[in-house]
């Protein structure tokens, strides 16, 4: 056992100097749903086991040896919760030896061995997550039941080990599974039978598996959105375009104090007419409906005023970004965009039958893309 966990320490060691060379993502990681990294392991399984009973005989402790090794397979399903946590349910079993003796044909049992093992992903939780990162270091440890098939004996058992995973591909990486298990001292169901006094000792057996795993579902993980930041962003953005437009506002309040004060029978100059009917924006949120800022409204308000006095029609267009969502699904919001700035329009006191709508659907007329989240509002002939 002393020497199983120096091999871990060096092994550690020796990770963290090979992390230091390799390139990693250090960043938060976005939780996944109950369904995504899961992932089943098959391997074939060298065994060296060493009893109870042979306690005080003096037998060579070797792991090479005819009447300790045993060959067989494991399977185990699991699942990450994060880049460095998981927890795995294996099963390993075939040919084992109770090691009563010297003689690999009298030592001979058939064996199982059921565990619920927790895993930590060291490479991921010292060194960041890598999706794409070659070795990936996880010690585990865990407990569960071992039976001997041929004694018709169950005993606790618990393990401890490392499981090295070398990346072929997003789905696929080979696995080295070293292994240590520790349980009672009836596993080999041989104390009684063979008439031996022996001290409180325990049964346990060593493992060199090879195989594969194979990643199930959503194999990696996202990084988390930095929302501050795209908040200010989108505020910002918000915020460039309401200064625009209470310049907008500003100077068609200039314009019209200058034409009620012009004689009547003076033409309104192009100028005039084309700033007059610009259109107002009016502002939502991604996939939403409802106007992000009623402080939108000030300007529609505005507009709306101008039009009850001068008894124009009003075309209200809404609009979605084409960089989300389907194209069917934007034609649709951006309806229900249209027809939410009409009915705040109705409530200014315009006449519904001076509004017309009319939707756009997903567009990328603005830029950045966010600023085609919008309806307008313009007065036409």
């Amino acid at each position: 056992m002393k020497k199983f966990l120096i091999v871990l320490a060096l092994a550690s060691v020796s990770l963290t100097g090979m992390a230091q060379d390799e390139p990693s993502l250090k960043y938060s990681v976005a939780t996944n749903s109950f369904w995504s990294n899961w992932f089943v392991q098959g391997n074939f399984a060298y065994t060296a086991f060493y009893s109870n009973e042979e306690k005080h005989e003096g037998y060579a402790k070797s792991p090479l040896k005819d009447f300790r090794r045993g060959l067989g397979f494991s399977v185990a399903i699991g699942k990450w919760f994060t880049p460095g946590i998981g927890l795995r349910t294996k099963f390993n079993a075939m040919d084992g030896k109770s090691v009563i003796s010297t003689n690999a044909d009298v030592n001979k049992i058939k064996y199982w061995n059921l565990q619920e093992q927790a895993l930590l992903n060291l490479s991921n939780l010292l060194c960041g997550y890598n999706e794409n990162r070659v070795w990936n270091f996880i010690p585990y440890f865990g407990v569960g039941v071992a039976r001997n098939c041929s004694y018709n004996t169950y005993e606790l058992v618990g393990s401890a080990g490392i499981l090295n995973t070398f990346r072929v591909s997003k789905r696929v990486a080979i696995n080295l599974d070293l292994g240590y298990n520790l349980c009672g001292d009836d596993f080999e169901g041989m104390e009684y039978a063979w008439g031996r006094n022996l001290d409180a000792a325990h049964d346990r057996w060593f493992t060199a598996e090879v195989g594969l795993t194979l990643n199930l579902g959503k194999a990696t993980w996202n990084k988390v959105p930095d929302v501050d930041a795209i908040k200010a962003l989108s505020q910002s953005q918000i915020d460039a375009l309401k200064a625009q437009l209470a310049d907008a506002n500003a100077e068609n309040d200039r314009l019209k104090n200058l034409l009620a004060n012009q004689p009547k029978q003076v033409e309104v100059p192009q100028s005039v007419k084309e700033f007059i009917t610009t259109p107002v924006s009016v502002f939502f949120n991604l996939d939403k409906t409802e106007i992000a800022e009623l402080k939108d409204l000030v300007n529609v308000q505005a507009l709306a005023k101008y039009a009850i006095e001068n008894d124009n029609n009003l075309l209200v267009t809404g609009y979605a970004d084409s960089a989300t969502g389907s194209a069917p699904h934007n034609q649709v919001l951006s309806e229900k965009r249209a027809k939410r700035v009409a009915d705040e329009l109705v409530k200014m006191g315009v006449a519904e039958s001076k509004i017309s709508q009319e939707a756009k659907g997903g567009v990328d007329i603005l830029s950045p893309i966010s600023y085609n989240r919008r309806a307008t509002v313009q007065i036409v002939d």
